[in-house]
């Protein structure tokens, strides 16, 4: 009887605190669903606002799409209608803040089911999956400390680009040479391929990539998406043959642990033990060399716009990276200590990232149903953060078309403010590797050249980096050696 007494009290416990818990989620879903949802419209059926939103960028001008919308509701946060989704733009520090800091938590990273594809991927996960156990990894590899042995090897092969591509040379186009020098470095790197003919084998199939990855995903014959899919498959066979080839090296000891991200990839397991599948790693691979590259490439043919219109900033950085090569010895390499010494560079480079920042934004996927700033976002919703809704907002930079980079001194801007890497846990762990590339690249080209631009109201397109429509073609001056 006492048993049973006990049994009662404790089912009505359990009874209690279960209708204490359901009361509590209706009023959390009630207080969720009496917000409203963000202002703004969803455009034209099924193209939604997309083609405005894409508009703006190929007219050079992206942050219209955003500032437009911004003014015309009075809030930081609007729903629009983007690639086929519901979709809301958090624009502002905060809304990057929550955004950033809520990863996996009430948001997701989203990229169109198109992607996968593209990227298809041999574990059966999605590209989503795949990017958070890439991040888990590569903060080892990426970080400065480890970076510090491959400056040596950067130097060198920026040195060899220089020489083959543009000394002896009166006039260049700036962006495919960039593209060629990102992508050379990331083949060395990351695979260990510095034949400038395997390079180039590589660098005509990642151009049709890169192409189809931002075009209609029609998968039929000679479309330009049907070509990018062909394009990762060849790529993935030829990475195939390197993984399958460098096994043998480390097993052989022709290889080491510490020459590139394939090793790393070879020799680094899992929190359960686990090593990387072949298929997998060439996966991981693939998605590295693309992201390694287009960036940090369209971040220096940026820098060499600049540079060209800002005769006293060239002056500047001139100043800095003489002082430092006078410093050198013959054949000397650029190491840590000299990296440390380019501040004024590197402010300068930041300064080129805020205005045009190579990543314009990028998507994310509500997991829950949640309120920011007083509105419902329903889950499933797609959410969009725009770097530029701050870098040319005067409220947060003053004078935002400016070029100054001593907004970069000291602590420099407020946080989640500069976010061409993004920010707080979702800061892109490649960032200390593009700071790299770009301040040897800088090195390298001021201490050989000073230029002009060919064209000097040449077009800007956004699609979905910025480009220059005519590959900026600029004039070389080679400076006297003595």
């Amino acid at each position: 009887m006492e048993l049973f007494s006990v049994s009662l009290v404790c089912l009505f416990v359990l009874l209690v605190s279960l209708s204490f818990l359901l009361l509590l989620n209706n009023n959390k879903n009630k207080s969720t669903l009496s917000c409203p949802l963000p202002p703004g419209k969803s455009g034209w059926p099924v193209i939604g606002e997309s083609l405005e939103f894409l508009s703006t960028g190929w007219k050079g001008h992206p942050e219209k799409f955003i500032f437009d919308r911004i003014s015309k509701y009075s809030t930081n946060v609007f729903k629009t209608h983007l690639l086929g989704e519901k979709a809301v733009v958090f624009c502002g520090a905060s809304g990057n803040k929550f955004l950033f800091s809520n990863e996996n938590k009430l948001v997701q990273a989203w990229w169109p089911s198109s992607v996968d594809k593209v990227f298809p991927s041999s574990t059966q996960t999605s590209s989503k999956e795949e990017a958070i156990k890439m991040r888990k990894m590569l903060p080892n590899f990426l970080k400065p400390e480890a970076l510090q042995r491959y400056i040596g090897i950067m130097d060198h092969i920026a040195q060899r680009h220089f020489e083959s591509s543009w000394e002896n040379q009166r006039e260049v186009l700036v962006f495919p040479l960039s593209k060629r020098y990102t992508f050379w470095l990331a083949c060395r790197l990351f695979v260990s391929v510095e034949d400038l003919n395997h390079v180039a084998k590589f660098a005509e199939p990642f151009d049709v990539l890169a192409s189809g990855l931002i075009s209609v995903p029609i998968n039929l014959p000679g479309t330009p998406f049907n070509r990018a899919i062909k394009a990762s498959n060849f790529i993935r066979k030829e990475l195939m043959a390197i993984i399958k080839q460098r096994k043998i090296d480390l097993a052989e000891g022709k290889a080491s642990a510490t020459q590139d991200i394939l090793s790393h990839m070879l020799l680094t397991s899992d929190e359960n033990g686990k090593f990387m599948q072949e298929l997998d790693i060439a996966d991981k691979i693939l998605g590295l060399l693309i992201g390694g590259h287009d960036t940090a490439s369209s971040a220096c043919a940026f820098i060499v716009k600049y540079l060209a219109e800002l005769p006293e900033i060239y002056d500047g950085v001139y100043k800095e990276q003489m002082e430092i090569a006078k410093s050198k010895g013959v054949g000397e390499l650029l190491n840590w200590e000299d990296i440390k010494k380019m501040r004024y560079s590197w402010n300068v480079a930041c300064e080129v990232l805020r205005l045009a920042p190579p990543l314009q934004g990028a998507f994310r996927e509500a997991l829950d149903d949640f309120t920011f700033n007083g509105f419902y976002i329903p889950k499933g919703w797609k959410i969009y953060w725009c770097a530029n809704s701050t870098h040319r907002n005067p409220k947060v930079f003053s004078e935002p078309l400016k070029f100054n980079p001593s907004r970069f001194e000291g602590s420099g801007p407020p946080p989640y403010t500069f976010v061409p890497f993004g920010g707080g846990p979702r800061m892109c762990p490649g960032k200390e590797y593009a700071k790299l590339e770009i301040l040897v690249f800088m090195h390298h080209l001021v201490k050989r050249f000073s230029w002009d631009k060919i064209i000097s109201d040449e077009k800007i397109i956004v699609n979905p980096m910025p480009v220059p429509a005519n590959g900026l073609p600029v004039r070389l001056y080679p400076h006297n050696k003595t």
